[in-house]
């Protein structure tokens, strides 16, 4: 693949570069998105009425159990190539910050270190009640698992609906986008507040703002580079171009 020589430029002396990724990162690895996640006993339930505080204060065992669900569907995924793309990128910029709005915790796994996970990680469980975190619980299926602290019923670490984002990881990505000499909106329809606004928040600090999504965004207009494909296969051909085997 081609890719404009300024590109090729900007990212070669680029030292602060930014990412912000969203669902389609994850799709390519075989990961229904969220709204398209529902199937077999699930399929009467619309995600949006049990991902919610409501939700869970009225029946806390099927919210439990269709995160369950959804963990066992995650253990079977993969980073895919645009994941380990960005782990190169990373190892290869001085000043990197990965912002994502993905739950599945495929950044780390592939690697990634200064990683913000906005809406959370949903292999991780806190306490609805003292807010304790922990990744590991009983197996127990017959009821919710309670917190060893304060007995509270353990909930999936996700922002919900109505919930705001973590604020120390909002004001970071903020801060890392205002900074970036080159930001990466991947995977992402752009439009998802508050993580739609970090391009602009960036654009505005005078970055260089590159687009790569399957298909155009209301973002699209405003960037400096827009590519229209598959980051898994866009990704690792650009971190070649920039920077074939070498390492700074």
């Amino acid at each position: 693949m081609d890719f404009p020589s300024d590109l090729i430029r900007f990212l070669t002396k680029a030292e602060r570069v930014s990412v912000l990724t969203g669902a389609g990162a994850s799709q390519e690895s075989g990961l229904r998105t969220f709204r398209d996640s529902q199937s077999g006993l699930w399929a009467q339930y619309r995600p949006e009425d049990l991902a919610s505080p409501e939700a869970f204060a009225r029946d806390p065992k099927l919210v439990w159990d269709w995160y369950a669900w959804r963990r066992e569907a995650i253990k079977g995924v993969r980073p895919n190539a645009g994941h380990y793309a960005l782990v190169e990128m990373e190892n290869k910029i001085p000043t990197f910050t990965l912002v994502t709005q993905n739950v599945d915790g495929l950044h780390r796994f592939a690697g990634s270190r200064n990683l913000l996970e906005l809406h959370g990680n949903i292999l991780r469980v806190r306490c609805a009640n003292c807010g304790t975190f922990t990744e590991t619980w009983g197996d127990d299926t017959e009821s919710v698992p309670k917190c060893e602290r304060c007995s509270g019923l353990l909930r999936p670490d996700v922002v919900w609906f109505g919930e705001a984002l973590p604020r120390a990881e909002l004001e970071s990505a903020v801060n890392a986008a205002r900074e970036a000499q080159v930001f990466f909106s991947i995977g992402t329809s752009g439009v998802v507040q508050p993580a739609a606004a970090l391009a602009h928040a960036a654009r505005n600090k005078g970055a260089v703002v590159v687009e790569i999504n399957a298909e155009p965004t209301p973002l699209t207009p405003k960037t400096d580079f827009a590519f229209h494909g598959k980051s898994g296969e866009i990704l690792p051909e650009l971190v070649k171009a920039v920077w074939g085997n070498n390492s700074r």
